[in-house]
Protein backbone atom coordinates (compact mmCIF):
# COMPACT_ATOMS: atom_id res chain seq x y z
CA UNK A 1 0.00 0.00 0.00
CA UNK A 2 3.13 2.25 0.31
CA UNK A 3 3.75 1.91 -3.05
CA UNK A 4 0.91 3.10 -4.38
CA UNK A 5 0.37 5.71 -6.15
CA UNK A 6 -1.51 8.17 -3.94
CA UNK A 7 -3.37 9.78 -6.95
CA UNK A 8 -4.50 6.53 -7.85
CA UNK A 9 -5.47 5.67 -4.45
CA UNK A 10 -7.83 8.86 -4.43
CA UNK A 11 -9.12 8.11 -7.92
CA UNK A 12 -10.18 4.24 -6.21
CA UNK A 13 -11.85 5.58 -3.27
CA UNK A 14 -13.95 8.78 -5.77
CA UNK A 15 -15.42 5.61 -7.90
CA UNK A 16 -16.46 3.89 -5.01
CA UNK A 17 -18.04 6.56 -3.65
CA UNK A 18 -19.77 7.35 -6.58
CA UNK A 19 -23.51 8.57 -5.87
CA UNK A 20 -25.60 7.69 -7.30
CA UNK A 21 -23.54 3.98 -8.00
CA UNK A 22 -21.85 3.28 -11.72
CA UNK A 23 -21.20 -0.21 -13.07
CA UNK A 24 -17.51 1.29 -12.88
CA UNK A 25 -17.99 1.90 -9.27
CA UNK A 26 -19.66 -1.40 -8.51
CA UNK A 27 -16.96 -3.43 -10.23
CA UNK A 28 -14.21 -1.54 -8.41
CA UNK A 29 -15.83 -2.06 -4.65
CA UNK A 30 -16.61 -5.47 -5.73
CA UNK A 31 -12.81 -6.34 -7.15
CA UNK A 32 -11.15 -4.82 -3.59
CA UNK A 33 -14.22 -6.38 -1.21
CA UNK A 34 -13.35 -9.91 -3.07
CA UNK A 35 -9.94 -9.65 -2.91
CA UNK A 36 -9.64 -8.63 0.75
CA UNK A 37 -12.09 -10.87 1.89
CA UNK A 38 -11.05 -14.35 -0.33
CA UNK A 39 -10.10 -16.61 2.34
CA UNK A 40 -13.79 -16.15 4.14
CA UNK A 41 -15.47 -16.36 0.47
CA UNK A 42 -13.28 -19.36 -0.67
CA UNK A 43 -14.85 -21.18 2.67
CA UNK A 44 -18.07 -20.85 1.64
CA UNK A 45 -18.49 -20.78 -2.24
CA UNK A 46 -16.32 -23.18 -5.50
CA UNK A 47 -14.52 -21.01 -8.23
CA UNK A 48 -17.62 -20.84 -9.86
CA UNK A 49 -20.11 -19.60 -7.10
CA UNK A 50 -17.25 -16.63 -6.21
CA UNK A 51 -17.59 -15.62 -10.13
CA UNK A 52 -21.18 -15.80 -9.80
CA UNK A 53 -20.86 -14.39 -6.53
CA UNK A 54 -18.70 -11.48 -7.89
CA UNK A 55 -22.03 -11.08 -10.58
CA UNK A 56 -24.41 -10.74 -7.75
CA UNK A 57 -22.26 -8.48 -5.55
CA UNK A 58 -21.73 -6.19 -8.39
CA UNK A 59 -24.97 -6.08 -9.10
CA UNK A 60 -26.25 -5.32 -6.22
CA UNK A 61 -23.98 -2.30 -5.40
CA UNK A 62 -25.27 -0.77 -8.65
CA UNK A 63 -28.64 -0.72 -8.24
CA UNK A 64 -28.56 -0.15 -4.03
CA UNK A 65 -25.01 0.99 -3.34
CA UNK A 66 -22.95 -0.23 -0.63
CA UNK A 67 -26.02 -1.05 1.27
CA UNK A 68 -27.47 -3.51 -1.11
CA UNK A 69 -23.90 -5.34 -1.18
CA UNK A 70 -23.78 -5.34 2.81
CA UNK A 71 -27.46 -7.18 2.79
CA UNK A 72 -25.64 -9.66 0.71
CA UNK A 73 -23.06 -9.92 2.27
CA UNK A 74 -24.69 -10.38 5.36
CA UNK A 75 -26.94 -13.14 4.36
CA UNK A 76 -23.72 -15.12 2.52
CA UNK A 77 -21.89 -14.56 6.08
CA UNK A 78 -24.95 -15.89 8.27
CA UNK A 79 -25.87 -18.95 5.65
CA UNK A 80 -22.14 -19.96 5.46
CA UNK A 81 -21.77 -20.09 9.30
CA UNK A 82 -25.23 -22.10 9.23
CA UNK A 83 -24.23 -24.44 7.00
CA UNK A 84 -21.03 -24.96 8.46
CA UNK A 85 -22.51 -26.02 11.97
CA UNK A 86 -21.75 -29.83 12.41
CA UNK A 87 -20.65 -30.63 9.87
CA UNK A 88 -19.21 -33.54 10.63
CA UNK A 89 -22.77 -34.82 12.53
CA UNK A 90 -24.88 -34.14 8.99
CA UNK A 91 -22.19 -35.47 6.92
CA UNK A 92 -22.44 -38.85 8.67
CA UNK A 93 -26.43 -38.64 8.83
CA UNK A 94 -26.00 -38.21 5.13
CA UNK A 95 -27.58 -34.49 5.37
CA UNK A 96 -25.11 -32.55 4.76
CA UNK A 97 -24.34 -29.53 1.60
CA UNK A 98 -21.69 -31.12 -0.91
CA UNK A 99 -18.62 -29.83 -1.28
CA UNK A 100 -18.37 -29.03 2.95
CA UNK A 101 -21.18 -26.39 2.41
CA UNK A 102 -20.16 -24.93 -0.42
CA UNK A 103 -21.86 -23.59 -2.88
CA UNK A 104 -21.51 -22.85 -6.81
CA UNK A 105 -23.28 -21.13 -9.09
CA UNK A 106 -26.60 -22.89 -9.34
CA UNK A 107 -26.94 -22.12 -5.69
CA UNK A 108 -25.48 -18.88 -5.51
CA UNK A 109 -28.14 -17.85 -8.91
CA UNK A 110 -31.12 -19.97 -7.81
CA UNK A 111 -30.60 -17.97 -4.39
CA UNK A 112 -30.87 -14.61 -5.99
CA UNK A 113 -33.19 -14.82 -8.49
CA UNK A 114 -35.80 -13.03 -7.30
CA UNK A 115 -33.47 -10.60 -5.50
CA UNK A 116 -31.92 -9.95 -9.48
CA UNK A 117 -34.81 -9.53 -11.30
CA UNK A 118 -35.47 -6.59 -8.42
CA UNK A 119 -31.99 -4.96 -8.78
CA UNK A 120 -32.52 -5.33 -12.86
CA UNK A 121 -35.84 -3.07 -12.48
CA UNK A 122 -34.12 -0.35 -10.10
CA UNK A 123 -31.49 -0.20 -12.16
CA UNK A 124 -33.92 0.68 -15.98
CA UNK A 125 -36.11 2.62 -13.26
CA UNK A 126 -39.16 0.45 -14.50
CA UNK A 127 -42.07 1.63 -12.87
CA UNK A 128 -40.80 4.91 -12.20
CA UNK A 129 -39.31 6.89 -8.99
CA UNK A 130 -43.09 6.02 -7.51
CA UNK A 131 -42.53 2.11 -7.28
CA UNK A 132 -38.25 2.64 -7.43
CA UNK A 133 -38.69 1.99 -3.04
CA UNK A 134 -40.26 -1.34 -4.26
CA UNK A 135 -37.71 -3.23 -5.66
CA UNK A 136 -35.23 -2.49 -2.70
CA UNK A 137 -38.22 -3.67 -0.66
CA UNK A 138 -38.31 -6.63 -2.18
CA UNK A 139 -34.68 -7.48 -2.90
CA UNK A 140 -34.38 -7.23 0.81
CA UNK A 141 -37.58 -9.28 1.30
CA UNK A 142 -35.83 -12.21 -0.93
CA UNK A 143 -32.94 -12.37 0.74
CA UNK A 144 -34.73 -12.71 4.17
CA UNK A 145 -36.76 -15.45 2.68
CA UNK A 146 -33.65 -17.37 1.60
CA UNK A 147 -31.88 -16.76 4.35
CA UNK A 148 -34.58 -18.08 6.94
CA UNK A 149 -34.45 -21.22 4.96
CA UNK A 150 -30.76 -21.58 4.92
CA UNK A 151 -30.66 -21.23 8.45
CA UNK A 152 -33.84 -22.62 9.40
CA UNK A 153 -32.89 -25.97 7.64
CA UNK A 154 -28.94 -26.08 8.74
CA UNK A 155 -29.62 -25.61 11.92
CA UNK A 156 -32.81 -28.09 12.08
CA UNK A 157 -29.90 -31.00 10.74
CA UNK A 158 -28.05 -30.07 12.93
CA UNK A 159 -29.96 -29.34 16.36
CA UNK A 160 -33.61 -30.55 15.60
CA UNK A 161 -34.37 -33.05 18.14
CA UNK A 162 -38.06 -33.86 16.16
CA UNK A 163 -38.37 -33.05 12.56
CA UNK A 164 -42.25 -33.24 11.16
CA UNK A 165 -43.19 -33.37 7.84
CA UNK A 166 -45.33 -30.39 7.69
CA UNK A 167 -48.22 -32.10 5.22
CA UNK A 168 -48.71 -34.94 7.95
CA UNK A 169 -47.00 -33.83 11.09
CA UNK A 170 -45.04 -37.24 11.24
CA UNK A 171 -42.02 -37.83 13.00
CA UNK A 172 -39.19 -38.30 9.78
CA UNK A 173 -35.30 -38.10 10.14
CA UNK A 174 -33.75 -35.08 9.64
CA UNK A 175 -32.98 -33.69 6.24
CA UNK A 176 -35.92 -34.83 4.74
CA UNK A 177 -37.74 -32.69 2.10
CA UNK A 178 -40.65 -30.56 3.76
CA UNK A 179 -39.65 -31.42 7.21
CA UNK A 180 -39.39 -28.55 9.84
CA UNK A 181 -38.06 -28.58 13.34
CA UNK A 182 -38.82 -26.44 15.55
CA UNK A 183 -35.39 -25.53 16.86
CA UNK A 184 -35.11 -24.79 12.63
CA UNK A 185 -38.18 -22.70 12.43
CA UNK A 186 -36.74 -20.31 15.79
CA UNK A 187 -33.76 -20.08 14.31
CA UNK A 188 -34.50 -19.06 10.64
CA UNK A 189 -37.28 -16.89 12.21
CA UNK A 190 -34.65 -15.05 14.16
CA UNK A 191 -32.14 -14.78 10.94
CA UNK A 192 -34.94 -13.52 8.67
CA UNK A 193 -35.31 -10.36 11.44
CA UNK A 194 -31.09 -9.63 11.51
CA UNK A 195 -31.21 -9.71 8.10
CA UNK A 196 -34.09 -6.94 7.99
CA UNK A 197 -32.55 -5.05 10.93
CA UNK A 198 -29.79 -4.64 8.50
CA UNK A 199 -31.83 -3.20 5.86
CA UNK A 200 -33.29 -1.06 8.50
CA UNK A 201 -29.99 0.29 10.04
CA UNK A 202 -28.92 1.14 6.71
CA UNK A 203 -32.25 2.92 6.26
CA UNK A 204 -33.37 0.82 2.96
CA UNK A 205 -36.34 0.05 4.75
CA UNK A 206 -38.21 1.67 8.09
CA UNK A 207 -39.67 -0.87 10.57
CA UNK A 208 -43.05 -1.60 9.11
CA UNK A 209 -41.07 -2.93 6.08
CA UNK A 210 -38.39 -4.79 7.85
CA UNK A 211 -41.87 -6.35 9.85
CA UNK A 212 -43.21 -7.58 6.24
CA UNK A 213 -40.10 -8.77 5.16
CA UNK A 214 -40.10 -11.62 8.24
CA UNK A 215 -43.80 -12.21 7.97
CA UNK A 216 -43.43 -12.92 4.39
CA UNK A 217 -40.17 -14.81 4.34
CA UNK A 218 -42.11 -17.40 6.63
CA UNK A 219 -45.15 -17.45 4.50
CA UNK A 220 -42.91 -18.12 1.83
CA UNK A 221 -40.72 -20.87 3.38
CA UNK A 222 -43.92 -22.83 4.92
CA UNK A 223 -44.98 -22.77 1.16
CA UNK A 224 -41.67 -23.95 0.44
CA UNK A 225 -41.98 -27.10 3.24
CA UNK A 226 -45.30 -28.01 1.58
CA UNK A 227 -44.28 -27.87 -2.10
CA UNK A 228 -41.34 -29.94 -0.73
CA UNK A 229 -43.12 -32.47 1.24
CA UNK A 230 -46.00 -33.11 -1.75
CA UNK A 231 -43.96 -32.57 -4.58
CA UNK A 232 -40.31 -32.17 -4.42
CA UNK A 233 -38.58 -34.87 -7.14
CA UNK A 234 -41.95 -37.08 -6.66
CA UNK A 235 -43.00 -38.95 -10.13
CA UNK A 236 -43.97 -36.28 -12.59
CA UNK A 237 -42.17 -33.48 -10.58
CA UNK A 238 -38.59 -34.55 -11.13
CA UNK A 239 -37.88 -31.13 -12.38
CA UNK A 240 -38.45 -29.28 -9.28
CA UNK A 241 -35.02 -29.93 -7.70
CA UNK A 242 -33.73 -27.88 -4.85
CA UNK A 243 -32.63 -24.84 -7.28
CA UNK A 244 -36.62 -24.57 -8.56
CA UNK A 245 -38.02 -24.56 -5.09
CA UNK A 246 -35.10 -22.11 -3.80
CA UNK A 247 -36.39 -19.84 -6.92
CA UNK A 248 -40.32 -20.92 -5.92
CA UNK A 249 -39.21 -19.43 -2.40
CA UNK A 250 -37.53 -16.15 -2.70
CA UNK A 251 -40.14 -15.63 -5.75
CA UNK A 252 -42.48 -15.97 -3.20
CA UNK A 253 -41.30 -14.14 -0.20
CA UNK A 254 -40.59 -11.07 -2.77
CA UNK A 255 -43.85 -11.04 -3.84
CA UNK A 256 -45.57 -11.56 -0.51
CA UNK A 257 -44.00 -8.46 1.11
CA UNK A 258 -44.24 -6.06 -1.80
CA UNK A 259 -47.75 -7.08 -2.00
CA UNK A 260 -48.43 -7.19 2.29
CA UNK A 261 -47.02 -3.38 1.80
CA UNK A 262 -48.87 -1.98 -0.78
CA UNK A 263 -52.21 -2.98 -0.20
CA UNK A 264 -52.17 -3.81 3.64
CA UNK A 265 -49.35 -1.72 5.50
CA UNK A 266 -49.34 0.96 3.22
CA UNK A 267 -53.02 1.74 4.25
CA UNK A 268 -53.00 1.09 7.77
CA UNK A 269 -50.67 3.97 8.15
CA UNK A 270 -53.00 6.72 5.72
Amino acid sequence: MNDLDPRLLQRIVQCIRESPPTWQSAVVSNILIFIVGAPIIKSGLTISGVVAAFLLGTLAWRAFGSAGFTIVATYFMIGTAATKIKMAQKENEGVAEKRKGRRGPGSVFGSSAAGCVCAVLRIHCIGGDAVAHIWELGFIASFCTKLCDTVSSEIGKGFGKKTYLITTFKIVPRGTEGAVSIQGTISGLVASAVLASVGCLMHQIDASEAITCVIASQLANLGESIIGAAFQEKEGFLWLNNHVVNVINISMGTILAISMQRTVVDNLWK
